[in-house]
């Protein structure tokens, strides 16, 4: 079963999806779908983008019809890509030489003008889910694109808070903060004369990390090449910075938000990154219970500035 769902409480769209329960689940090296070899990838690559075998959406979807005029049904349009780092299973986005991680942003620009060009798609959103505490059914180093026919809830909710923000202030929040944060310091990570990283005030999880451009940039393919490259580098800095803050592979949900290009006030949009790592502490995890997942008002156990301080001192050898 593949098809949409209207939620008439939240005005949302849910995905079903029984074709996500047929993926595989942690395989060795030696059965990874994706290495040289594997069932998805079987020639020699460097770093490649493909539409996933077990979708949630698709470009043809199978056709639905609604139950009545409250139990509202959509078909699936959309399209579900993974795109694959590198061809080496060992290695992830800390451990990539800078310049594979310029070439994986050259292909996350592709991917997003391409995607968009569908006129089925209203969102392209593209995401990483690194580590078994968030799902991430492979440990060879990924990542996903989803390509969604409606703009997600919480798109919606940034979309919507950017335009408040512009009406009332006349200007964008995140630029707002951007100079706020390089002023005060006390919560920047790293900072380059095109980016800074930094855990931002409103923090909800322990150690989330939010990479903002300087310049109002509504989406990647607008980067410069030399801002792509500063990219790459806060990219493997802050996960870096992640696996040396207690010496193991930090687990994190890396979210990359960008303007949905077919609305009219897309130009309020500002790009950014967001990290959202599910550590507390060496062995605690953050859990999503019911207060976060059932009314999205999140509980964050450590100040943001302590957590700040915490990987601004973590030492980064290598880049």
């Amino acid at each position: 079963m593949l098809e949409l769902r209207y939620n008439p409480l939240t005005d949302e769209w849910i995905i079903v999806s029984a074709e996500t329960q047929r993926r595989p689940v942690q395989p060795s090296q030696q059965s990874c779908p994706i290495c040289v070899g594997g069932v998805e990838l079987p020639e020699e690559y460097d770093l490649v983008s493909f539409e996933n075998r077990f979708p949630a959406l698709k470009r043809n979807p199978p056709q639905v019809s609604s139950e009545s005029d409250i139990f509202l049904k959509k078909r699936s349009f959309g399209i579900c890509e993974v795109v694959v780092y590198t061809s080496r299973h060992d290695v992830a986005l800390p451990g990539m030489p800078l310049r594979q991680i310029e070439k994986l942003v050259e292909m996350w620009v592709d991917r997003t003008v391409e995607l968009f060009s569908h006129d089925f798609v209203e969102y392209v959103f593209i995401f990483e889910n690194r580590g078994k505490e968030v799902g991430a059914s492979l440990t060879h180093p990924h990542g996903q694109i989803y390509a969604f026919p409606f703009l997600p809830k919480r798109i919606f909710a940034k979309v919507e808070a950017f335009s408040r923000w512009r009406n009332q202030k006349g200007s964008c929040p995140v630029c707002d903060v951007v100079v706020e944060e390089v002023k005060l310091k006390k919560r920047i990570v790293f900072e380059t004369d095109s980016f800074v990283s930094l855990v931002p005030f409103y923090a909800r999880f322990p150690f989330e990390v939010h990479i903002y451009p300087k310049r109002h940039v509504m989406s990647l393919p607008e980067l410069t090449i030399q801002e792509r490259s500063e990219l790459a580098k806060h990219l493997k800095i802050i996960t870096l910075k992640y696996d040396g803050l207690y010496g193991q592979e930090f687990p994190y949900m890396m979210m990359f938000f960008q303007a949905p290009m077919k609305r009219l006030d897309a130009e309020l949009f500002h790009l950014h990154v967001e990290f959202n790592p599910p550590k507390r502490d060496k062995d605690k995890i953050k859990w999503m219970a019911s207060v976060e997942t059932g009314t999205w008002a999140f509980i964050n156990p450590m100040v943001p500035e302590q957590a700040a301080e915490m990987l601004r001192k973590v030492e980064v050898n290598e880049l």
